[in-house]
């Protein structure tokens, strides 16, 4: 997987590679970081006219329905769009969008769905610019990729490595951090394999005194809310009623995943922010983009507490469905807490989208007056649906 992980750094500084399989190469380019001169410069290495691989969610988002994870809209060569026009067509709501060419996109060859899938493992746009190289660019493709100015690598291993998950984590240090009010907590920091990830499980009180079903958190890294107490969401609220809950409970875990934005990245979470701000909710903000409501993966969450020994948790959360997730990345939750943090007149929708569409259980929190904070966990349940107790 070498070369594919090596893909994503190049993609993430703007750089095409060269997507290679036996029906021939293709380059694929970020709709993130490219520009003009650089879609003009792979025009004329490909000779080819650029196409725009796009996914299933963001073609939904301008009432496109499509099979599959991804298609890409091929343009006549009367109609080459600029690039202004490709990001418009990436990223636009649909009102914004030029009249034509009118978007018809056809099924991604695998070397177009590979760049796809690239792209969202990067955290940047989902969206893809291919271009198919011609049989008389292809000595002028092969000398690049010889001294190295582009990277090659198998479609095949693109998308293994994309099918793949996370890969197995490793756990490079820790260290004993007191925090406030909290007494002794350590810290785990785990990394992924592709290095582009990491993952923190902070550890509360003493092993001997938790409980059989251990309590954890899975926490979300939220930098506006977590650092700087925005009150867009209530996630930092939900971060420190946590951790003070975990130590009433005589200890526990709390999972400090870096899947910021639903796992979409800060970058496109900030880009929903503006889209939000237009009047969408988060659900069709993300979608706009190009996400689906939940890009998370918790298979991370399993490797980190099957390396801190915990084999059954109690859960603290409010989302059923991330019960489910949990379970089926081969978790064994017992039993949920719920968990609240703080309403406001910024996240006022923001929770009531997270319980009508997401189908988080917050009415209780809901029914507050602004600017309560509904402290700790309400009573447990037990998890009965898949197993456990």
């Amino acid at each position: 997987m070498r070369q594919a992980e090596r893909a994503i750094f190049d993609l993430r500084r703007g750089i095409p590679v060269l997507l290679r399989d036996a029906a021939g190469d293709t380059l694929i380019a970020p709709v993130e970081g490219f520009g003009l001169a650089a879609l003009n410069e792979a025009c004329t290495l490909a000779g080819a006219h650029p196409a725009l691989v796009l996914s299933d969610h963001r073609l939904a988002s301008l009432g496109v329905q499509i099979t599959g994870i991804s298609a890409t809209q091929h343009f006549a060569a009367t109609d080459v769009p600029t690039f202004a026009m490709l990001v418009q067509f990436a990223l636009g709501r649909a009102s914004t969008l030029p009249r034509l060419p009118v978007l018809a996109p056809a099924p991604s060859t695998d070397p177009e769905r590979a760049g796809l899938m690239l792209m969202r493992r990067a955290q940047l746009v989902p969206a893809a610019i291919a271009f198919a190289v011609v049989p008389a660019q292809r000595d002028a493709i092969e000398r690049l990729v010889t001294d190295g100015t582009l990277l090659a690598v198998s479609t095949e291993e693109a998308i293994g490595l994309c099918e793949s998950g996370p890969g197995r984590l490793r756990r490079v240090s820790d260290a004993r951090v007191p925090l406030a009010g909290l007494g002794d907590t350590s810290f785990v920091l785990f990394r992924e394999e592709d290095g582009i990830r990491e993952h923190v499980a902070v550890v509360l009180g003493e092993r001997a005194n938790w409980a059989a079903a251990v309590p954890v958190r899975v926490h979300s890294t939220c930098l506006t809310g977590d650092i700087f107490g925005s009150q867009r969401c209530d996630c930092g609220a939900q971060l420190r009623n946590g951790l003070a809950e975990i130590n009433r409970l005589g200890g526990g875990v709390l999972l400090y995943l870096a899947q910021e934005g639903r796992g979409i990245g800060l970058a496109n979470k900030l880009r929903a922010y503006r889209l939000q701000d237009e009047g969408l909710d988060t659900i069709d903000a993300d979608q706009v983009i190009g996400y689906s409501k939940d890009e998370r993966d918790y298979r991370v969450a399993h490797q980190m507490l099957d390396e801190l020994g915990v084999t059954r948790i109690e859960l603290l959360t409010n989302n059923p469905a991330k019960v489910t997730a949990l379970r089926s990345a081969g978790i064994d939750v017992v039993s949920r807490r719920a968990l609240f943090g703080q309403i406001n007149d910024h996240n006022q929708h923001y929770l009531r989208t997270k319980a009508d569409r997401h189908g988080h259980l917050l009415e209780e929190l809901l029914a507050l007056p602004h600017g309560l904070d509904r402290q700790g966990a309400t009573e447990c349940e037990p998890c009965t649906a898949g197993g456990g107790r």
